[in-house]
């Protein structure tokens, strides 16, 4: 116990000041000729000729901050959870760490190797079978063949991938590419695993499976975790400590309730307007044919909804080409990023290039319970099993549900977060025992 309490404080990762600034716009065009044709057109005001059609330039030469001062230490054997909500710098302190960007200020001291695992098949080559990346993985973190060698049969039989492991990987489902990867980062020596929400593609009995390896190698191995993830549960399941992440800064370091308890409270139910033609997406191609330019709840002077109230919202969108059809849903959450479940899809009309068009709609509220919510945005084209992404803003739009029926308890969290309809008895006869 001694030599753990002893390892448990050794640090493996300290980091002062740290800052990351990107610039936003486009890197060039490819070539010479290209970046000419851009810069020529910016000095005389006219559209890029070589953007796709739809992209705003307004913000082409700013600056923001993902990181602004981040100040953690992070000990030998330890699980820690960092969480925030999107765009807090969750993703950027891990790309840090593992060494994929460069900060531009600050300081990052790393005692060991770090195996990164921040999207499916980060480090894998699609052309190469998986025993090949197994190998091309351990060289990299500096292992030889003998020492890759004696992981091998345990990577292949935790990945489920056996059948299958002489394939190249690129033929791979996304729940197998989860696997083996997971596989490779959680057996292979390194004395830091990063891991950023992975475990989200894998199925439910396989997650469970990774959490528990995960445990291990924190717990008994003596190896240090860092987990972002936005489902709490697997937070609290795996975490020892837990970090907030705001707006680039770190707003509480401790313990895991603690951090959840800050983290919801990071939810701002005072805001009913919202600007979002600025503000960052949640791929790289949303956004570009079709922008969503802001969102308001209708009639509220706060997004608080009394049980059974309609939600009405209303945004406004320009298209950027010409649309048959354009659909929109909400990916609905609960405070604690648990997710509730999305709208039915919606069309919002035709759309001609050029246009702003402005569309509001309600939501009946009355089947959730009390508590605090919030929704993403997501607006595609075609049939929602093979919708394209057109535009979904990296914004939660938070809400909340108050109780107004007092023949109900007060609502209890691990109750769910549906109010069914109420059971109907049809009969009662007695019967003979």
């Amino acid at each position: 116990m001694t030599m753990q309490t002893q390892n448990s404080r050794e640090p493996v990762i300290e980091i002062t000041g740290l800052k990351k600034q990107y610039r936003l716009g486009q890197i060039g065009g490819g070539t010479l000729t290209a970046d000419l044709q851009s810069w020529w057109a910016r000095v005389r005001g006219k559209e890029d000729p070589n953007l796709p059609i739809g992209t705003d330039t307004r913000l082409f030469g700013q600056t923001f901050m993902a990181l602004n001062g981040v100040d953690l230490t992070v000990y030998k054997g330890e699980a820690l959870g960092i969480i925030g909500r999107n765009g807090a710098g969750k993703s950027t302190l891990l790309k840090l760490l593992s060494r994929i960007t460069a900060p531009s200020a600050g300081e990052m001291k790393i005692k060991g190797r770090v195996a990164s695992m921040l999207e499916v098949g980060t480090g894998f080559n699609g052309e190469m079978t998986g025993r090949e990346n197994i190998y091309m993985n351990g060289s990299i973190l500096g292992m030889t063949k003998a020492e890759v060698d004696a992981k091998l049969d345990q990577i292949i039989e935790f990945s489920e991938c056996g059948e299958f492991i002489d394939t190249p990987v690129k033929r791979y489902s996304s729940g197998m590419f989860v696997k083996l990867a997971f596989a490779v980062a959680a057996h292979l020596d390194s004395e830091i695993m990063v891991m950023d929400e992975v475990l989200a593609v894998g199925d439910m009995k396989f997650q469970q499976k990774c959490l528990g390896k995960m445990s291990d190698v924190a717990g008994q191995e003596g190896r240090t975790v860092l987990y972002v993830s936005h489902n709490m549960s697997t937070i609290r399941q795996l975490c020892t400590r837990c970090v907030v992440l705001d707006k680039g800064r770190v707003i509480f370091d401790g313990n895991v309730e603690d951090a959840i308890a800050v983290y919801m409270e990071t939810t701002d139910v005072n805001v009913v307007h919202y600007e979002l033609e600025d503000l960052g997406r949640m791929t790289s191609s949303a956004g570009k044919r079709l922008r969503v330019l802001s969102l308001d709840f209708v009639g509220k002077e706060s997004s608080v909804f009394a049980a059974g109230e309609p939600l009405t919202v209303r945004i406004r969108w320009r298209a950027g080409q010409k649309f048959d059809a354009v659909n929109m849903k909400l990916n609905i959450h609960y405070r604690d990023s648990s997710p509730v479940g999305i709208s039915h899809p919606v069309t919002l009309g035709a759309a001609e290039p050029g246009r702003v068009y402005a569309t509001t709609f309600t939501f009946d509220t009355s089947i959730l319970s009390e508590g605090q919510y919030f929704f993403y945005l997501d607006v595609f084209e075609r049939e929602l099993a093979g919708a394209i992404c057109l535009d979904k803003p990296n914004q939660e739009f938070a809400f909340e549900i108050t109780n107004t029926d007092r023949t109900l308890p007060e609502w209890a969290a691990g109750w769910g977060h549906i109010h069914f309809p109420p059971v109907k008895v049809l009969e009662t006869e007695e019967t003979a025992e």
